[in-house]
C-alpha cells in the first residue's frame, strides 16, 4: 500500500525518469491531484521539461545520489531505469519504498473504479483517446492515462478523485527492471479492449507466443461482470480468448460472425461514416484502422451506459492526437508534411491507405526511420517494404543505434530499397536527416504529401523539411 510519513493522506512522490512520455504525464496528473511531486531524468528537454515546469514540478537534471529527498515517501522507478543507475542503487541500499509507475497507478487510482483498458499492438492511443473523449464530452468526467496528447483533453493523464470511470492505454511493454510483466497486467480492467495482437517489442518478447501469453494474463483479470471487447476478425485474438474464457466477450469487427459488426462504411475525404449495432456514426478521420478504433470506443461506451446520441456528438467533435497523422504544415509549393507515430508495418500500411483517401490525387512520400526495437531487426524484412510500397515514393533512414543489433539480425536497408525498386517504387536510402531533407527536396513535386514515420523525434525532420521545401 502507498503510505505517507508527512502527516497527510497523500505520499510525497519522486519520479525517476520523469521526462518519459508516460512518466511525465502521470507525474503531472498526480501533481494536479494534490500530490507533492519531484523527479529526475538524464534527458531533460522540451516539450516535457516546459510542461512539467508549468505544473510546478521541480526536475533534477541527471541521476545523482544527492538528488534523492530525505522526506520522499515513494520512489516511482520508470521502466527505462536499470540496475547500475546511481539513484536506483541508493534507493535499494537504503531500503526505501519504491514502486513501478503501473503499481502506483493501480494502488492510488484504479482500485474500486470502473477501468477501461485499451490494449493491442496498434491503435491503443487513438482508441483510448476516443473513449476518454466520449465519456468526457458526455459529462462523465473520467480519469484517464493515455500514451499521447489528445487535442480535446490537452494532456495525457488526469486522476480526478471522484471519477467513476478510468480510461487507460494498456501497454504490453514490461513494467520495470524488477517486474518484467506487461504494464497492463496491473490495470484491473472491467472493460478490456483488444484491438489486435501481432509481434512487436523484439527486445523483450521472443516470439508471437510470448506476446499472446501476456495478453492471456491481462484477460484473466477481467471480472465476470466485466467484458472483453476483442477483434473478431483476427484469429490470434480468438485463440487468446479461448485460452482464458472466464469473462464475457463481444467480438467487434467486419466479419459476419462478429457480435458487434461494422458495416455500411463510407470513406470520404475528411471523415468516415459507419454503422455498428444498429446505430450510424461519423468520425473526422480516414482509414479502416480508425473505423476499427472508433468501433471499439463506441462499444466500450455503450457498455458503460453512454447513449448513442452522446457518442455521435463526441465522435464528431474529436480533434485527434498529436503525432497521429498530424499535419505539421504546408509549404508555398503546396507540399504537406504529416507526422505519424507508426513504426510497425501493419500500422504504416493502414496509415498510408487512410491518408491516400484524405489526400486523393496527390503523390504520397513515406519517410521512415527504423528506430523501434523491432524494426531495427530483420524480423519485418519482408513486411516492411510491402507496407512502404503503399506510398508513391519512399525514403528510409539509417537503422538507429545499429551497434546494438547483431549484424546478422539487423534490418537490411539495401534489401528494402531493392525490393521497393523491383516493385516499381522510387526508393532512396539516406544516412542522416540532412541527406533525407535534400533528397526529398530534389525529388519532390508540387502538392506532394510527405508522411514521416517515426516513434522518436527523428532529428527535428518535420520542421527541416518544411523549411527546405
Amino acid at each position: 500500500m502507498l503510505f505517507s510519513t508527512n502527516g497527510t493522506d497523500k505520499p510525497k512522490l519522486y519520479f525517476m525518469g520523469i521526462c518519459g512520455t508516460a512518466m511525465g504525464s502521470v507525474a503531472a496528473a498526480f501533481k494536479d491531484a494534490g500530490y507533492d511531486v519531484t523527479g529526475s531524468d538524464a534527458n531533460v528537454y522540451d516539450p516535457m521539461k516546459s510542461f512539467l515546469e508549468e505544473k510546478g514540478i521541480m526536475i533534477l537534471d541527471g541521476y545523482k545520489t544527492e538528488n534523492l529527498p530525505d522526506d520522499t515517501d515513494v520512489f516511482v522507478i520508470g521502466n527505462a531505469q536499470s540496475r547500475g543507475n546511481v539513484e536506483v542503487e541508493a534507493v535499494l541500499n537504503a531500503k526505501r519504498h519504491y514502486v513501478s509507475m503501473a503499481e502506483l497507478v493501480k494502488e492510488a487510482v484504479l482500485r474500486g473504479r470502473r477501468n477501461i483498458v485499451v490494449s493491442g499492438t496498434h491503435g491503443k492511443t487513438t482508441t483510448s483517446s476516443l473513449t476518454a473523449w466520449i465519456f468526457e464530452n458526455s459529462g462523465e468526467n473520467p480519469a484517464y492515462m493515455i500514451g499521447g496528447i489528445p487535442e480535446n483533453l490537452g494532456q495525457g493523464a488526469r486522476f480526478n478523485e471522484n471519477a467513476e470511470f478510468v480510461v487507460l492505454e494498456g501497454d504490453e511493454y514490461d513494467t520495470a527492471f524488477f517486474d518484467k510483466r506487461s504494464k497492463f497486467v496491473h490495470y484491473l480492467p472491467e472493460i478490456a479492449i483488444v484491438n489486435n495482437i501481432e509481434f512487436d517489442h523484439a527486445d523483450i518478447f521472443k516470439d508471437l507466443k510470448a506476446i499472446t501469453t501476456t495478453f492471456e494474463h491481462m484477460i484473466r483479470t477481467i471480472p465476470q461482470n466485466g467484458i472483453a471487447l476483442m477483434n473478431g476478425d483476427q484469429k490470434t485474438c480468438r485463440d487468446v480468448y479461448a485460452a482464458q474464457p472466464f469473462a464475457p466477450v463481444k467480438w467487434v469487427g467486419f466479419g459476419n460472425d462478429c457480435d458487434a459488426q461494422i458495416n455500411n462504411v463510407e470513406y470520404r475525404q475528411n471523415e468516415t461514416e459507419f454503422s455498428i449495432e444498429g446505430e450510424t456514426y461519423v468520425i473526422p478521420m480516414n482509414g479502416e484502422f480508425n473505423v476499427r478504433n472508433a468501433a471499439m470506443a463506441v462499444t466500450a461506451a455503450r457498455f458503460g451506459g453512454i447513449n448513442p446520441d452522446k457518442i455521435r456528438a463526441a465522435l464528431l467533435s474529436f480533434e485527434g492526437i498529436k503525432r497521429r497523422q498530424q499535419e505539421r504544415g504546408t509549404t508555398d509549393r503546396g507540399i504537406t508534411v504529416v507526422d505519424d507515430f507508426g513504426h510497425h508495418p501493419s500500422a504504416i500500411k493502414q496509415a498510408i491507405i487512410g491518408l491516400r483517401a484524405k489526400y486523393e490525387g496527390r503523390r504520397l512520400w513515406a519517410v521512415f526511420e527504423p528506430r523501434s526495437n523491432t524494426t531495427r531487426t530483420n524480423y519485418f524484412q519482408k513486411e516492411l517494404p510491402e507496407a512502404l510500397a503503399q506510398a508513391d515514393a519512399v525514403c528510409i533512414a539509417a537503422v538507429a543505434n545499429p551497434e546494438k543489433i547483431d549484424e546478422g539480425k539487423r534490418l537490411d536497408t539495401d534489401l528494402v530499397m531493392q525490393t521497393l525498386r523491383e516493385g516499381g517504387r522510387p526508393a532512396f536510402y539516406e544516412p542522416d536527416v540532412e541527406a533525407i531533407v535534400e533528397r526529398v527536396k530534389s525529388e519532390s513535386k508540387d502538392n506532394d504529401v510527405v508522411i514521416v514515420f517515426s516513434n522518436g523525434g527523428f532529428g527535428g525532420i518535420h520542421d527541416k523539411l518544411l523549411a527546405a521545401l
